[in-house]
C-alpha cells in the first residue's frame, strides 16, 4: 500500500470539539468491575439513548475473555443504565469463543436489528466480523461470519455500515495489512471496503478511498470510525489513525455522495488523549459513533482502552 502525502483541505469543511464529558455506566457487579469500550450509541424510539460496549476485564483480573457486549439505556446520553447480563457473550462456536468485540447496530425497516461484532478465538490471536440479528435486541441469534478474514486481510473487525443513494450497503472495517509493498510482514491495521446488496452482504471487495498519510499523526495505522450523514451529499467519517508506535488519535475525512473518493480530510487530529499520570495506560482516543440530536453533533469513543467519553462538535 502506497501513503497517502498530507494535503490541504480541498473543500471548505472543518469541524471543532466545543465540550468534553465522560459517559458514566451504571450496573452490575460483573460489568461495573470491567473496562469499558467500543461505545455505539443511538437515539432510542420515543425519547432517550440506548447503547452497546464492550466491557472486558480489568488489569489485575485474568484475562478469562477479550470482551463481552452490554446494551443499555440513558436519559441523557451521558449517564448509561446497563442490562442486568450481557446480550452477546463469547461461544460455545470457536469463531468466537474467546470474545465479542466493537459492536455496530443497523435498524432495518421492518424494525429487526443487525450486530456486526467481531469474534476472537479461544487463544485470542485472531479475530473476524461475524453479526447477529433478531426482532429485537434481546432476542439475537448468532449468525456466523459477515466478513472472513484472509491471508491478505488479517482480523476483519471494527465494521462501518452505511447506505448509498442507490441502495447498496458500504461496509468500512478495518483489517491486518501491509503498510508497503515494498516493505512485506510490517503489519499495521488498515482500512477495507465492500459493496453489498443488502446489510448483511454478500460482500464485494473494493479498493480503500483513503490510506494512511506520510509524515503524519495517522502516517501508519488507520482504523473505522462512525460515519455522519446529516449532508448525504458530503457523508464524513470520524476516523482512527496512528504512528507506528500506535498513539491512536481521531481524525475526520469527507466522501463525495457515494463514498468512492475523499473530498476533504483534517490535517491535524480532531480529538488527542489528555495527559495521563499512570505511565502504564494506553494512549489512545478511538471513535465509535456519532449522532445528531437537537441541532448537535455528539462523538462518541473510548479513552486509554477502559472508559468512556462524548464530545460535542461544532462543524465550521
Amino acid at each position: 500500500m502506497k501513503r497517502d502525502p498530507v494535503q490541504t483541505n480541498p473543500v471548505i469543511l472543518d469541524f471543532n470539539v466545543e465540550h468534553i464529558e465522560p459517559v458514566t455506566i451504571e450496573g452490575p457487579p460483573a460489568l461495573i468491575e470491567r473496562r469499558y469500550m467500543s461505545p455505539f450509541v443511538w437515539l432510542a424510539d420515543g425519547s432517550g439513548y440506548e447503547i452497546l460496549m464492550r466491557a472486558w476485564p480489568a488489569k489485575e483480573a485474568p484475562f478469562t475473555d477479550s470482551g463481552v457486549i452490554w446494551h443499555g439505556i440513558s436519559d441523557d446520553g451521558v449517564h448509561f443504565r446497563m442490562d442486568d447480563e450481557p446480550m452477546l457473550t463469547p461461544g460455545p462456536e470457536p469463531i468466537d469463543i474467546g470474545g465479542c468485540e466493537d459492536p455496530t447496530m443497523v435498524r432495518m425497516e421492518d424494525g429487526s436489528y443487525v450486530v456486526y461484532y467481531t469474534g476472537v478465538k479461544e487463544d485470542f490471536s485472531t479475530g473476524q466480523l461475524l453479526y447477529a440479528t433478531g426482532p429485537s435486541l434481546d432476542r439475537l441469534e448468532k449468525q456466523g461470519i459477515a466478513l472472513a478474514s484472509s491471508k491478505t486481510k488479517g482480523n476483519t473487525k471494527e465494521a462501518t455500515i452505511t447506505m448509498i443513494p442507490d441502495g447498496r450497503w458500504r461496509l468500512f472495517y478495518e483489517y491486518a495489512g501491509d503498510i508497503d509493498d515494498e516493505l512485506p510482514g510490517h503489519d499495521a491495521s488498515l482500512i477495507g471496503l465492500a459493496l453489498g446488496t443488502s446489510v448483511a452482504g454478500p460482500w464485494e471487495e473494493r479498493t480503500s478511498p483513503f490510506a494512511p498519510r506520510e509524515e503524519s499523526w495517522d502516517n501508519w495505522h488507520l482504523s473505522t470510525g462512525p460515519m455522519l450523514r446529516d449532508d448525504p451529499d458530503m457523508p464524513v467519517m470520524f476516523y482512527n489513525g496512528a504512528t507506528r508506535d500506535a498513539r491512536w488519535r481521531i481524525g475526520w475525512v469527507a466522501f463525495d455522495r457515494e463514498c468512492t473518493r475523499t473530498v476533504g480530510r483534517g490535517i491535524q487530529p480532531l480529538i488527542t488523549p489528555p495527559p495521563v499520570d499512570d505511565r502504564t495506560a494506553t494512549d489512545i482516543a478511538f471513535a465509535s459513533s456519532v449522532i445528531v440530536g437537537d441541532g448537535r453533533i455528539w462523538l462518541y469513543y473510548s479513552l486509554e482502552d477502559a472508559r468512556l467519553a462524548r464530545a460535542e462538535i461544532r462543524r465550521s
